[in-house]
């Protein structure tokens, strides 16, 4: 990590946003991510909604849905974030698909999950993140 890594890490809040245009599925996330004791400074469930509140929240994880409600998606949510608040993103998405997998390879992930996720699977991504 360099000396502008860590700086840009120490800003940061230790809260979770949660990006993901299906209600259930957001308050589902939500929920097991407070059984893990962590917070949830928000929930987004469009590009433009994501970029502002973690710039708001300035959030040291964001959990990022690949398909969003408007115009954009989570890589240009998590492209726009990593430029301006230097979160770390952890996509979710629901398809295996090359394309889907290249478009999340270009912004750098932090790390990919495959819905539907369990409490472990997020547990252990979170912690990772958090740990590197």
């Amino acid at each position: 990590m360099t000396d502008l890594d860590e700086r840009v890490m120490s800003q940061l809040e230790d809260c979770v946003l949660v990006v993901e245009d299906e209600f259930l599925i957001a308050a589902s996330l939500k929920m097991q991510l407070e059984d893990l004791g962590m917070q949830v400074c928000g929930t987004a469930d469009t590009a433009l909604d994501a970029i502002a509140m973690a710039k708001q929240f300035r959030p040291r994880v964001v959990l990022m849905d690949m398909r969003l409600k408007g115009q954009g998606d989570g890589v240009d949510a998590a492209l726009a974030i990593h430029l301006s608040v230097g979160s770390k993103v952890i996509f979710i998405t629901g398809s295996r698909e090359p394309a889907t997998m290249a478009r999340i390879q270009e912004d750098h992930p932090a790390a990919v999950l495959f819905k539907p996720i369990y409490g472990r699977q997020l547990q252990t991504a979170i912690e990772g993140v958090l740990a590197g």
